[in-house]
């Protein structure tokens, strides 16, 4: 069964210590930017709360860009999440996918129309 989203919450700094209140389980998190509204991050996890935390942590070492390691590090005072907790981790994956396939549907219909001119009896 998938849960409601939370409200969305400012995202914490550690180095005040601060925590993220997320599931510890399986669900979906959206994070955007604060100032913009822009989306950020948006994934199904199997632990909601350590791939929330795993944002804010730059590569343990330099040559792992070499490997794959090289992701995106966000600053907490620019952004915010929420998140929605599921049952199992293939319902969070079918929900983050339903999510996706909204939003290319409402980007589709924002998308300016291409105008085409009439050349009915141009000949």
């Amino acid at each position: 069964m998938i849960g409601n989203w939370t409200t969305w919450k400012q995202f914490p700094s550690a180095e005040r210590g601060e925590h993220v209140e997320a599931p510890i389980g399986q669900g979906v998190y959206e994070v955007r930017d604060t100032s913009t509204g822009d989306l950020m991050a948006f994934d199904a996890a199997a632990n909601v709360a350590h791939a929330l935390s795993a944002l804010r942590k730059p590569p343990a070492r330099a040559w792992a860009k070499l490997f794959g390691g090289d992701r995106r590090v966000f600053r907490a005072p620019d952004m915010e999440y929420r998140t929605c907790a599921a049952s199992s981790v293939g319902e969070a994956k079918m929900m983050a996918q339903a999510l996706l396939g909204r939003r290319q549907v409402y980007w589709r219909g924002k998308a300016p129309k291409a105008r085409t001119a009439n050349y009915a009896g141009s000949i």
